[in-house]
This record gives C-alpha cells, structure tokens and sequence, in this order.
C-alpha cells in the first residue's frame, strides 16, 4: 500500500501490506511477473484490477495476516491500532443499537467486534472471496449480519441507512475518484453520523516500499499523482493503487459535506516487533505509516 515497489510485490488492505503478486498467465501456460509501472488508470479499470487481484489473494492474505487481524477485532492499522483503545468510532457503549457500514470489510474481522458491542453492522467489499472468508471465520458463530458484494463507489442502500460508517484501510487507496465515494458514503449515512477511514500516510508514496534502512530516504515526488499500476504482458492493468497527498484527502472530505474532526497518525508501539510490507519497527519510529480521518456528517 506504499509507492515505488519492486515489480514482483504488491500492495494491499484490510490493513495494509505487501504480498507476492499473483502471476499473470500467458497463452502457451506459462507464468509472467506483472510490470509495475506509473500511469493513469481509470474507475472501471481499478475495480476490475482490484477485484480480480482480491479474489486471487485472499486466501493467502488470510493465512499470512489472519492472527494479527483476528477474528473479532477491530485494528485500524498495521501499527496495531485497536478501537478499544482508540475509540475514534466513539465510546464503546455508545454503539449499541447503531447500524454501522463498513467498506471494505474483507473478511469481516471489524464488523464481528462492531456486532459484538450490540451494533447491527453490515459489511461490504468488492471481492467475492474475501466475503466467502467472512462466512467461513463467521460459521457455528451467534452474531449474524449482512455481507454484501458491491463496489464503494455505488452503495446500494438508500439515503440516510447507517449511525456511522468505517474503513480500515478498505476500498479509498483502490478507487480512482475517492471524492465519489465520499459521497456515496454521506448520502448513506444520516445527520451526525461519524466516518472513519484509515488509509496509508500519503506521504510514504515518496519512500521506497521495503521495511528496512533502504524505505528510508525519498526516492519520488510526494506531489506524483499517477497511480501505481501492475499490469500484464498485454498492458491489462492486474493491482491499481492511487495516491492522495493530505492535503488532497482533506479537500475530498470538506468537498463531499463532511467536517474533519481529526486526523490520528499512530506510532509505532514498542510491543509491535513485526514487520508487514514495507511496514516495520525501523520506519515506524521515524516516519508516519498510517493517516485515520475522522470526520461528521453534519
């Protein structure tokens, strides 16, 4: 979920990391790395790319991230940031009865703590796979909710259904016009509702994604735009990633009606000694990984 990685990495969400890339197959059988490249890329594009890239990896971002995650925690971030501390949703208590969306749910980890605290989540992603792990984790389990399969940009709920909406590292860094989403996201929610996204800091689209001393020092320009786009050997766009400077995300949230109340940049604990992508102990004591937008409906 970085910038500047190596053509055979990608990045991802659900909170952020780096897996393999799932090689692209070409005509007499054989397996091709994708080309990472800079270039414009569009909405429909971005969600093919990405739905297809989710499909294909869930199972192994399941597998690789699945205990970090949890089954029913709510962790906002690669840092570890937990809303049981955090809080940025409100306090616990307050989330009883509340209907929650969460977009970009994944498997759902965070929508099974929200109905554990006595909300009604509803959980939505793009990937038909990573819903089916949602089913799986959520089998023999007494807290039931919606799963639903559609993309950020066109929420099939009417005006005003949802207290609140969330994403933890969900949907906003894959789509091309999160300004769009923004407001599909306000029109959902009623007046006063609270929306909460993280999303990694915009300005590590500027170091090299490795977790080591080499993610360190400014290899482009924090102002590039152009999104970061793997693709196949026939120039299909197969990951699509697009980067928004700060002041970019703050302008889309104020454009879309909402009001910033707050913008966290976790630290790194000192418990937290993993390293995720081009995450790391190294880089999170030095530089931010992580930017949370709080934000109202008024």
């Amino acid at each position: 979920m970085i910038q500047e990685h190596e053509p055979e990495t990608v990045r991802e969400t659900a909170c952020g990391t780096v897996l393999d890339a799932e090689p692209a197959g070409t005509a007499d059988g054989t397996e091709t790395e994708p080309e990472a490249t800079r270039r414009d890329s569009g909405a429909a594009e971005s969600s093919r790319a990405n739905r297809g890239w989710w499909d294909r990896n869930a199972d192994d971002y399941q597998i690789e991230h699945g205990t970090f995650l949890g089954d029913d925690r709510f962790v906002w971030c690669p840092e570890g940031l937990d809303e049981v501390e955090a809080g940025l949703l409100g306090p616990q208590e307050s989330l009883r009865g509340l209907d929650i969306l969460e977009i970009g749910a994944g498997a759902a980890q965070c929508s099974r703590w929200l109905a554990a605290q006595g909300a009604r989540p509803v959980a939505l992603d793009l990937s038909h796979r990573q819903l089916q792990h949602a089913l799986r984790i959520g089998e023999g389990r007494s807290l039931g909710f919606p799963l639903v399969e559609a993309d950020a940009g066109a929420l099939p709920f009417r005006d005003g259904s949802f207290d609140l909406a969330c994403s933890a590292y969900g949907a906003i860094p894959f789509v091309a016009d999160p300004a769009a989403v923004f407001r599909e996201v306000r029109r959902v929610l009623r007046p006063g509702g609270r929306w909460v996204f993280s999303v990694t800091h915009p300005v590590r689209w500027a170091f090299p994604d490795e977790p080591g001393p080499e993610g360190l020092s400014v290899a482009a320009s924090y102002f590039d735009r152009t999104p970061y786009v793997e693709q196949d050997e026939e120039g299909r766009a197969v990951y699509v990633e697009h980067h928004r400077t700060v002041g970019d995300r703050v302008r889309d949230v104020v454009g879309a009606g909402f009001r910033l109340i707050d913008l966290v940049e976790p630290e790194w604990p000192a418990w937290n000694t993993q390293e995720w992508g081009g995450w790391s102990p190294l880089r999170g004591n030095l530089i931010p990984g992580t930017a949370i937008f709080v934000c109202v409906r008024d």
